[in-house]
């Protein structure tokens, strides 16, 4: 049920970005949800992987490349996930930026 929760929190946070981002596009639902899921499996499982290798040179600009790794994985997975679109790497910037914060605030509130 949790799971459920969360994923329907992460569907809803990428509805709201794409309202608030010009070129952060979801064709509708099915792709929302698949885009979630993806974005889920891909923090999961290959994002601490990219963050440890790239742990000198994010020691070394205090944290910007875990950054830029977060917003490279959010481009690539709008590549992957058919219906979810990014114009371009400033779009990529912007939605992960606003992503982060609606995601954080959006758990923040289903958890309480």
């Amino acid at each position: 049920m949790k799971l459920i929760i969360r994923l329907a929190v992460n569907v809803f946070a990428l509805f709201v970005v794409e309202y608030l981002v010009p070129g952060f596009i979801l064709s509708d639902l099915w792709a929302a949800i698949v885009a979630a899921v993806v974005i889920g499996v891909v923090n999961t499982f290959i994002k601490p992987v990219l963050q440890l290798i790239a742990l000198p040179i994010s020691i070394l600009t205090f944290g910007i490349t875990a950054f830029f790794i977060n917003v490279l994985l959010l481009w690539l997975t709008s590549m992957f996930v058919p219906g979810f679109e990014i114009a371009g790497f400033q779009t990529a910037v912007v939605a992960s930026l606003v992503l982060s914060f609606v995601s954080w605030f959006l758990h923040k509130l289903a958890s309480d």
